[in-house]
């Protein structure tokens, strides 16, 4: 049955704009990279998706169909529980085979409440949690899931690195993680264009310009697939394993 209820180095100026009395969008180097916007708040999320929600199924969700195709039939050739981080309005919920158990989580309870509708309508039995949550402190037990999937999310969320921490404790030792994200590029046209949205990231809701080692700084995983999805190649799927001794070390 469903469950409905809600559970709980130094940087270098690179560019400033102001949004608003509170907070001003910024761009930093690190190691002489430039790796996007320091962070986006909570509530700036939330008021972001809320905008977004009515129209996201017709908008961002037609452009990310095939990567997110895509990384479910990946996922579908795997067995256990999943957690899907950043499940939005559940376009992928029926896209997976029924004998997986999907639990999902979003921080946006108006994309929350259209993937409720979405599995009560469809009649999506193997859903059996939608929680509103945050992805940098998640309530489940270490261990708790085979794999664990976010897709477009880590440039949206306030701490990337630490939540990539998360979803490896929350993974079973020798399970996966899958990222789908945009990683941002610093030349060509292509960078140009991320540069200058940048400072409107509060507005839209993620960042344009988001370099890869944000996800790459968690030693419990290890990387083992990285693929350019269509269409366009914008959007990149990485494939982790997490370690099955670090687990095992840590129980002792």
């Amino acid at each position: 049955m469903l469950n409905m209820n809600n559970e709980p180095q130094g940087r270098r100026k690179f560019n400033v704009r102001p949004n608003d009395s509170r907070r001003r969008a910024v761009l930093h180097k690190a190691d002489g990279k430039i790796v996007g916007i320091g962070r986006i708040e909570e509530d700036v999320v939330k008021s972001a998706y809320r905008r977004w929600a009515p129209v996201y199924d017709a908008t961002f969700g037609k452009i990310s169909t095939v990567g997110r195709k895509h990384v479910v039939e990946v996922i579908n050739q795997r067995r256990g529980r999943v957690l899907e981080v950043g499940v939005g309005t559940g376009l992928s919920l029926s896209d997976y085979k029924r004998d997986l158990e999907i639990v999902g989580i979003d921080l946006s309870p108006d994309m929350l409440e259209k993937a409720r509708e979405r599995v009560a309508n469809d009649r999506l039995s193997h859903v059996t949690g939608l929680h509103e949550m945050d992805a940098s402190a998640l309530s489940f037990p270490d261990a708790s899931f085979d794999t664990v999937v976010a897709m477009y999310v880590m440039t949206v969320v306030p701490d990337p690195e630490k939540v990539m921490r998360e979803l490896a404790r929350v993974t079973k030792p020798g399970g996966e993680v899958v990222l789908v994200n945009h990683f941002s590029q610093e030349e060509g046209v292509r960078g140009w264009v991320e540069r200058r949205m940048a400072p409107f990231a509060e507005i839209i809701g993620w960042r344009p310009v988001f370099d890869v080692s944000r996800v790459l700084g968690c030693t419990d995983l290890q990387m083992v697939q990285r693929q350019a999805l269509r269409p366009w190649g914008i959007f990149t799927m990485m494939r982790f394993q997490r370690h099955a001794a670090v687990t095992a070390d840590a129980a002792e």
